[in-house]
């Protein structure tokens, strides 16, 4: 079990940290506005009020104890650029921050965080895919160059092996695994067929990925 410190509790905040929670971990969430406070402490370990930027008041919560911390500060760059250097320089191993955009990234990841994260617009891209073919359930970007899709098979991959279906020489993609109405298989091999109602989980290059929506649209 890990123990997270969620710093900024507004929607993303807020659904993260009741999220780890409701997993088993420890979660301590944190901040400026009282309200909001009062309003989580029900769904994590413990909740306090702080203000962000202070080095005292975050240390007197015992932050350095933490295993990961997530900075989840929305429109407040200054405090979200503030929260991430404390954090990091208070020892936490790993620390996860939203940006608002690529500028704001860039500034903290040379702080020292460990992974930046844009869940607006990670999810708009999510829709976007959706909305032009309904068979991509999800779309997760990895880099600027490759993804991993979630796509329903068509009736046309039905009652095929992935070895008929050719996917990696027609389109240029892996099928990494294949979820099931009742089971998840994380290793498929070239005979497994592809049932009604299966999901795959495919990684590729964005153009690739782009040429196999079209074809599933």
């Amino acid at each position: 079990m890990k123990q997270f410190v969620v710093i900024g509790c507004g929607r993303f905040g807020t659904s993260v940290a009741k999220t780890l929670y409701n997993q088993g971990h420890d979660v301590l969430a944190i901040d400026g506005n009282e309200e909001i406070v009062q309003e989580i402490s029900d769904s994590v370990t413990y909740a306090a009020q702080a203000d962000v930027q202070d080095e005292n008041s975050l240390k007197s919560l015992g932050i350095r104890n933490f295993d990961v911390a997530v900075i989840s500060i929305g429109s407040n760059i200054q405090a979200s650029i503030m929260a991430t250097l404390i954090v990091k320089e208070m020892g936490v191993k790993t620390v996860i921050a939203k940006a608002q955009n690529d500028v704001h990234a860039k500034v903290l990841y040379k702080i020292g965080a460990d992974k930046v994260v844009f869940p607006e617009r990670d999810m708009g891209v999510r829709v976007a895919h959706n909305l032009v073919s309904p068979n991509i359930l999800d779309y997760i970007e990895l880099s600027p160059d490759y993804s991993i899709v979630e796509i329903a098979a068509i009736a046309e991959w039905e009652n095929k092996s992935l070895k008929e279906l050719k996917l990696p020489t027609k389109y240029g993609v892996n099928v990494m695994a294949i979820k099931q109405i009742d089971s998840m298989n994380v290793t498929p091999k070239a005979d497994d067929v592809i049932k009604a109602g299966d999901i795959l989980i495919v990684l590729g290059n964005n153009k690739d990925l782009s040429e196999l929506e079209k074809k599933v649209d």
